[in-house]
């Protein structure tokens, strides 16, 4: 009988929803548009794409853990007004929490509408495509300009939750880093929309 490799283990994704939507007019975790709740698919276009288990770090509207069924862990960034960095470093260490079996985690964010299953796969696929995934780090490219979501192997989770401050969340840690970029224009725009 031929051996069998063990199947790659499955990456967390995670969905920061912590904002106040200030310029959108409410939190994004609770706008809806003509295709449903942001929120809620967020979690989908994060769990087709491959990650189990999803996370979500609310913060500004924690009511909207609500909309979400029980799969889903969600955790309230309570500094969330300090900006994504503080609901970055509240999903991590809630993913880290999850246990080791956990390598890497797919972050994305809740105001991406026209993200699609297939472009957090491909971001998975090269991440797996460039080895050890627990040492990882890759990211979306839209026509080359890097973008979400991020897969962050867990041996970077330290080093991200540590520069993630105010509004930049891992954009520091990333650009002094090994990157493989993976291009996605091809699926979506990678905008975030920041006004209805």
């Amino acid at each position: 009988m031929t051996p069998v490799d063990p199947p790659a283990p499955t990456p967390a994704g995670l969905l920061l929803a912590a904002g106040a939507g200030s310029r959108m007019g409410m939190p994004k975790a609770l706008v809806h548009d003509e295709r449903g709740s942001w929120l809620e698919r967020g979690v989908e276009v994060l769990r087709r794409g491959g990650c189990d288990p999803v996370v979500v770090a609310l913060g500004a509207a924690p009511e909207a853990a609500d909309l979400l069924d029980g799969s889903v862990t969600v955790v309230v960034a309570e500094d969330w007004a300090d900006g994504m960095g503080a609901s970055l470093r509240a999903g991590l260490a809630a993913v880290a929490g999850l246990g080791p079996a956990v390598p890497s985690v797919v972050v994305s964010l809740v105001d991406l509408p026209d993200l699609v299953p297939e472009v957090v796969a491909r971001v998975v696929g090269g991440a797996v495509g460039a080895g050890a995934a627990a040492g990882t780090l890759a990211r979306a490219a839209y026509d080359g300009v890097p973008g979400h979501p991020v897969l962050l192997g867990r041996d970077h989770w330290a080093g991200v939750a540590a520069a993630a401050t105010g509004d930049r969340g891992a954009r520091d840690y990333l650009a002094t880093a090994d990157v493989v970029l993976v291009e996605c224009g091809d699926l979506a725009s990678g905008r975030d929309v920041d006004s209805r």
